[in-house]
Parts: C-alpha cells; structure tokens; sequence
C-alpha cells in the first residue's frame, strides 16, 4: 500500500500561521496535521506501508526532511514531489505518478478524521465522505440503490447530495486512476478553471469501475483559526485517555483543566491552563489564565487572559485580554 498526500497549497485562509510554516506542518495537540493524517491512516488500514509521497511547493529543506521522518515513523520511505503551480487536485495528485500503481491511497493534508476503515476490495476504490449541510462547498456523491457511487459532481450549486467528499480515496490500482489524470491533462479539460478529480473518477466510473463510500465517525477541518482550535479540541479529547499527569510538573500555582497537551521544557507559574490547550515546546507562561487555545514553540505569554486562541513560535505576549491569531515572530505588549 501506497501513501499519497498533497499538500502543495499556500494556507491563505490560515495566514498569519502559513507565513513561515505550511499549514500541513502545523502542530496539533503536539504533533504536525499531516504526521497525524499519515498515522492514523497506517494504523487503521491494516497493510504495511511502503511509500508516503507527499506534493509539496517550495517548502524548504527543513520541511522536506521532517516529511521524510513522518513518512520512516510509519516504517515506510518517505518521497518529496513538487507542485510548482496550484492547477487543480487532478494535477496534483499526477505530481506523484511514480507511485500511482498497485493499492494506493489518496489523503489531502488539510483535514483530520475519525473512523475504523473497512476496505472492500471486491470494488474499484472507496471514497470516504461525510453528511454535511452546506454541500455546495464540496465535492459530492450520490448514490444508487446497492450504495454504489453514481455521480462525482464537484461544488454543487444546487442541492444533489449532502454526502461531500472528505479528501482520502481508495484506489485498487492506481494505473487506472494515472491513465485518467493524463487524460485530463493531455486534453486540457478543466471544470472551475482547474483540473479536477472528481472528473478522473467520472471518466473510470464511465469505463465500469466501481466505487464505493466509506464513512468517518468525525471529519475535522483544519482550514481556519477556528477550525483549528477547535480540531485541536477534538483531538484533545479524542486523546483524553493517554493523557499525562501534569501534577509533577507545576508547583501549586499552577491549575491545568484537563484535556490538555503540555510539551517538554514549558515553564508555567501562577496560572490557570484549560481545558483544551496545547502549548509547544520550551514556552513559558505567567500570571495567565489561557483556555481553548493552541500555544507553539518558544513563546513568552505573561499578565493576561484569552481564550479560542492560535499563538505562534516564538511570540512575545502580554497584559492583554481577548481572543487571538497571532503568527510567528510577533511582540504584542
């Protein structure tokens, strides 16, 4: 089984926090969007992974090499390949030809889920999709009668199908799905402006293919602040029952409401944490009372209160009250 994960795109609704780091490589409750992405994938598929491609822009060296780690974290080899223009998911999953054969799956990098994958190899490919109520922000799927897909119909207008298309895909083999992204671009067919997959998908389901829905317990989005936040809430709880007793490490000033993630070298004194707080490594919080609210690495946070909140690395903050997105490198006193 194959891995492929694009995650080519800028994050501009993310911004200031995609500024100076993909939002892919985000941390979550401790860990990057896409590190957990790929092992919850590898954990629930039940095959061994033997490649992770990830589709990137120009991220750096830096960037590529932590793809890499996740990827040999999940004991498979981990291969950077580049999207140098964003032309559509069609295009980008093309990026990565190389490993578009035998079982492979498809995991967009900028969503979260929750379920127990249940393969039916006796199909084409499964498309894991969620109940949604405003569709025309997706693409959908209806349905037959035997629940086998139909109609692939991308950001619908008006009301077809309230099942949107998560971003993971099942392919039984990914030289069928290769064939049809080529032809998509070797005839220059686009939908919306872009080279769609759910035009790929239209073109193999037209040849015969079969293809199936999965179903995911939870779907989170990671596209916005709040959306984040509240993901890392999720996460937090979802997590709750490996959760660290953080009592060892304060002094008696110190409340955490759990669910919380408190990485290595955090300092807090006289302060009030949680729940649903994740604060990165080698920060330091003081006089605070912070709940709902993701805190990364290397950040000074003194005399204030605020909650539903993104902090980023290396952010100097204090003596105001609210609710905040601040990005990287940033001094609010």
């Amino acid at each position: 089984m194959k891995i492929i994960v694009p995650m080519a795109g800028q994050g501009k609704r993310m911004r200031p926090h995609t500024l100076t780091v993909p939002k892919p490589l985000i941390p979550i409750a401790g860990k990057p969007i896409v590190q957990r992405l790929v092992e919850d994938i590898a954990q629930i598929c039940g095959e061994t992974i033997s490649e992770v491609a990830f589709i990137i822009g120009d991220f750096g060296k830096e960037a590529e090499n932590a793809l890499i780690k996740i990827a040999e974290s999940v004991g498979a080899k981990g291969t950077i390949c580049y999207q140098d223009e964003a032309l559509g998911t069609a295009h980008a999953v093309l990026c990565a030809k190389h490993a578009l054969d035998g079982e492979v799956i498809i995991a967009f990098a900028d969503t979260l889920f929750r379920a127990k994958f249940d393969f039916d190899r006796n199909k084409d490919g499964m498309i894991w999709v969620h109940s949604v109520e405003d569709p025309s922000a997706f693409g959908v799927v209806k349905l037959n009668e035997q629940g086998v897909i139909t109609d692939f119909i991308e950001k619908p207008q008006q009301f077809i199908s309230d099942l949107a298309i998560i971003g993971i895909y099942y392919f039984k083999d990914g030289n069928n799905l290769k064939n049809e992204l080529q032809y998509l671009i070797d005839n220059n067919i686009k939908e919306k402006g872009e080279y769609q997959l759910t035009n790929a998908l239209e073109n193999m389901k037209a040849k015969g293919l079969q293809f199936v829905p999965g179903k995911v317990d939870e779907w989170l989005d990671c596209g916005n602040k709040n959306a984040t936040v509240y993901t890392n809430q999720r996460v937090l709880i979802n997590n709750a029952a490996n959760k660290e007793d953080y009592t060892a490490r304060f002094d008696k000033s110190v409340t955490i409401h759990e669910p919380c993630f408190i990485a290595a070298g955090v300092e807090i004194t006289n302060s009030e944490i949680g729940p649903f707080v994740s604060i990165g490594e080698n920060s330091r919080i003081e006089n605070a009372k912070i709940s709902n609210s993701i805190i990364q690495n290397n950040t000074s946070i003194s005399n204030i209160n605020f909650a539903n909140s993104m902090i980023g690395n290396h952010v100097v903050l204090r003596g105001n009250a609210g609710e905040f997105s601040i990005g990287d490198y940033s001094t609010i006193v």
